[in-house]
Formats: C-alpha cells, sequence, structure tokens
C-alpha cells in the first residue's frame, strides 16, 4: 500500500543517517466493500495531520480490514508482533473494535480511536491506554433525540443495524427523547433493501423516523425512502448524512436535520485551515471522519511534543492533556477517555453543484457519555 511503502523508505532513510523512527504507528481501518469510504476519510485525515507535523520520526503502517472482525485481529497481531508498532489506530467499526482494542491494550499498548466508540470500552472494560478521539457511540443518537423534542416529535419509528454501534445508537436515542415509539427495529449489517422496513414505518402512525444506517446502507435507505411517498421528517446522527453520502442521495437529502460534533463551518481558526487543506490536498471536501482522523492525528503529534510513548505513564498523561487544537474548538477527554463536546444540529444544503451541511444550532452542549461512572482506572 502506498503509505506503507512510504513508511519504509522514511525508515531506510533514517537507518542510513544514523537515527530510527522512534514512534511506530499501527493503522487498521476499512479501505475496500461497502465501509470503504468511511476508512479512506479517516486514513487521508490522519495522513494530512502527520504531513503537516513536519515530523520525520512518526512511522505509520496501514492495513486493511475489510470490515471482517477476522482479519482485523489478524492485522492487530501482527502489526504488535511483527511490526512492533507503539500505538494502534483506524478502526471504523464497533464489532471490530471489540475484537481488536481489550487485546491491544492488554498487551502495552495505546490504541486510539479515530471513530468507534462502543459502551462496553467506555464503562467497565475502560483502560488506561485506551482514547476515543471522536465521540463515545451513544452520543450523536442522544442528540437526535434532544433534537426531536425540540423539534415537537412526540412518536419516533427507530432503526438501526444489528451490531454493537447499532444497538448503542437507540439506547442514546431513547436516553434523551421524551416521546413514545412507533417502532423499534434492528436490521442486518450491511443491508441494502428496506422495502419492508419502509412499509412497517407507513403502518406505524408515526410522526417521525429516527436512523443510524452509516455508509452504503444509509445511501440505499434515503433512496429507497424518497421514492416510497412516506412523507414523515427524518432525523439522523451525521453517519447517515456525511459528505460522501449526500453525494449519492442527492436532492433527497435536503432539509434533513442530523447531529454532528463538527463540521466545515465551526468557526475557529483550526478548522479552517484544516477544511482548506484538505481541499488542496485530496480535491474533496472532507467529512466528520476525515475531521477525526486529523484531530487523532494531532493528538498523537501533541503528545509526542512532550513525552516519548516508551514512557508509557508520561505519554498517557500528554495524551489526557489533549494540548493541541482540535477542528472542534475546546476538547477535553472525560475519566473514561472519551470526549466532552459540543453536538451540534445540522441542516443538508446544496451549495452549487455540492450537497453539504450547515450548523443550525446546538443540540447538547458540553456533552459526556453514560457510561463514564463506571469506568474505573
Amino acid at each position: 500500500m502506498k503509505y506503507k511503502s512510504i513508511a519504509i523508505a522514511a525508515s531506510i532513510g533514517l537507518l542510513a543517517t544514523g537515527a530510527f523512527a522512534e514512534t511506530k504507528v499501527g493503522m487498521i481501518t476499512t479501505l475496500s466493500g461497502g465501509g470503504a469510504g468511511l476508512g479512506i476519510d479517516v486514513r487521508d485525515g490522519f495522513m494530512l495531520g502527520i504531513k503537516q507535523s513536519g515530523r520525520d520520526d512518526i512511522e505509520v503502517v496501514i492495513e486493511d480490514d475489510q470490515r471482517k472482525p477476522d482479519v482485523a485481529v489478524q492485522l492487530a497481531d501482527k502489526m504488535i508482533q511483527s511490526e512492533k508498532v507503539d500505538i494502534l489506530t483506524g478502526i471504523i467499526w464497533s464489532n471490530l473494535a471489540m475484537a481488536v482494542v481489550p487485546a491491544a491494550t492488554a498487551q502495552g499498548k495505546f490504541y486510539l480511536s479515530p471513530n468507534a466508540g462502543p459502551s462496553a470500552l467506555a464503562g467497565q472494560g475502560c483502560h488506561e491506554n485506551y482514547f476515543n478521539v471522536a465521540w463515545q457511540n451513544d452520543n450523536l443518537h442522544e442528540a437526535a433525540g434532544a433534537y426531536a423534542n425540540t423539534a415537537g416529535h412526540s412518536n419516533s419509528f427507530i432503526l438501526a443495524p444489528n451490531y454493537p454501534a447499532g444497538k448503542d445508537a437507540l439506547t442514546g436515542y431513547k436516553r434523551f427523547f421524551e416521546g413514545d415509539l412507533a417502532g423499534e427495529i434492528y436490521t442486518e449489517l450491511g443491508q441494502t433493501d428496506y422495502a419492508a422496513e419502509i412499509a412497517q414505518i407507513r403502518a406505524s402512525g408515526a410522526d417521525s423516523v429516527f436512523f443510524f444506517l452509516p455508509g452504503g446502507m444509509g445511501i440505499s435507505f434515503l433512496k429507497q425512502y424518497a421514492d416510497s411517498g412516506v412523507d414523515l421528517p427524518v432525523v439522523g446522527p451525521a453517519f447517515s448524512f456525511d459528505q460522501g453520502i449526500l453525494q449519492a442521495v442527492g436532492p433527497a437529502a435536503l432539509g434533513i436535520v442530523n447531529t454532528s460534533q463538527w463540521n466545515k463551518d465551526i468557526d475557529n481558526p483550526a478548522n479552517a485551515a484544516f477544511v482548506e487543506s484538505f481541499v488542496a490536498e485530496y480535491g474533496r471536501l472532507p467529512s466528520l471522519y476525515a475531521s477525526q482522523g486529523f484531530d487523532t492525528a494531532q493528538l498523537i503529534v501533541s503528545a509526542l511534543g512532550s513525552a516519548d510513548v516508551s514512557d508509557q505513564d508520561a505519554f498517557r498523561d500528554a495524551l489526557r492533556a489533549a494540548e493541541f487544537d482540535s477542528t472542534r474548538g475546546d476538547f477535553a477527554f472525560g475519566p473514561n477517555h472519551h470526549p466532552i463536546q459540543t453536538i451540534y444540529a445540522r441542516e443538508v444544503i446544496q451549495e452549487g453543484d455540492v450537497f453539504t451541511n450547515r450548523i443550525i444550532g446546538v443540540a447538547l452542549e458540553n456533552h459526556s457519555d453514560a457510561y463514564a461512572a463506571d469506568c474505573k482506572m
């Protein structure tokens, strides 16, 4: 893979000059199949952050997990045992995170999540070497429930895929939504035909729909929902209304409100510079996944500025301090190493030929997660 060959070449150059790559990062992410767009964005945001740091002592090895837990476990074992990485990152999907993170941290490796934030790793399963730079899975869905209240929705039909993040999604929405549920269903992970689910929505008597279907699943659902004639307002998390998804869905998404901890119009210098440099580097607008990858790289670079990764206690303290300029503005970790952050309501709009989002308000301010109290570190 391109980035792996670049990293190896950089190491050879350092050896020739008598120096060594001091920090080795292993990125396991999804670069093929239905969820590839998410992994590509995380990878590209992360590598942009490393490039902008100007450091030549960080080596990044990148592998494709193919969205398969067994492949992710094999890659993690190889990176830890053979590649001798210091830090692991990159996983998109919560079922893969659950397969990899506990074993990696048990072997003394740091894991920094740029995406997946399963509840099992935020509460009793937390670990001092595990940091989530994105969110705890429930957070954006909790914000969607809070927004639905302000929008006057009182009888939502809710659906999500049957895997850890899907269960966290519906749990999060229900935690903050004050109305009734017209229906609650779990779909198959990777499902593309939603005719049966849309028929249930039509017959349910719902006044609104909340769904969490990331990647290609969201594209399929939104297109079929728009074609169905069902005219109920939709609320969802950013994962179903992100930059890549919106271009595939098109006008059917216009006006839908979704929740996110990031958007390209968050007004701070770090975010403006990130958006501009990402477009210049890759020729496309960044997504929230790209912003999370970028912030993860920024966190690593900031921690290395004050501690060597071989001094685990000092490096851990440097990570906890989170002294970097986040694309989100102020950034801080809670006691379980998950972010405390503001989550916004965004509306899908069209700018020229591009479908994108704009912030219309705050859904939850300085929000933590529901599992921190169960974390004993």
